[in-house]
């Protein structure tokens, strides 16, 4: 893949998330991506912050998108090569104070096979 099909993806993902498409973002994924959040770690501390496969994805992100509905990533700034993508946005939750996010998307074959949160 390149750079540019790499944009094209993290265009996607935000168009995903701040549609709050469930399915959307899934066709974005490998069937076995990993994800890691700091967020899973505090929510879900069983995971110790990874997850593995789309239903785990799924059922993460519906978790999301019901509790959040007001939930909307603004682009501060994407970083694209040929294998990943870093993405730095804040997180707008209506009553909750923004939050500035830095994420890593792995990309091969022209989908998502792991993605990595961070944030303090």
């Amino acid at each position: 893949m390149s750079a540019t099909s790499n944009r094209s993806i993290a265009d996607a993902w935000f168009a995903a998330f701040n549609e709050l498409d469930l399915e959307a973002l899934l066709s974005l994924y490998h069937d076995e991506a990993e994800h890691f959040s700091p967020k899973l770690k505090i929510r879900r501390p069983e995971t110790n912050g990874l997850i593995r496969g789309k239903d785990a994805l799924r059922d993460w992100w519906r978790d999301a998108f019901e509790r959040l509905p007001s939930l909307q990533y603004e682009v501060v700034k994407l970083t694209t090569d040929d294998e990943q993508v870093f993405m730095e946005y804040i997180r707008h939750v209506q009553g909750e104070d923004d939050l500035r996010v830095g994420e890593v998307l792995e990309i091969r074959d022209g989908v998502i096979v792991a993605s990595r949160v961070y944030h303090g």
